[in-house]
């Protein structure tokens, strides 16, 4: 297992990588909302406003978590 204290190489790796995919997914729900009122009605846009609802609130869970790990005051 590869691991090391907060800070470290490993930690520092992790945490550059998470924020891109946070930023990523930001945008793809931005481009989702943006699209999506254009499209026609039915089962695959129904599909998609449900799954870019679903990112949505995975990044929200996601910044809120990485708040708390970065102020471990806040509960």
């Amino acid at each position: 297992m590869i691991s090391d204290r907060h800070g470290g190489p490993v930690s520092r790796l992790a945490d550059a990588a998470e924020s891109v995919q946070l930023q990523m997914g930001n945008q793809l729900v931005d481009h989702a909302l943006a699209l999506l009122p254009d499209t026609q009605p039915g089962d695959l846009r129904y599909l998609a406003e449900r799954l870019t609802e679903a990112l949505r609130d995975a990044l929200r869970i996601a910044e809120s978590r990485g708040r708390r790990l970065t102020d471990p005051s806040k509960p």
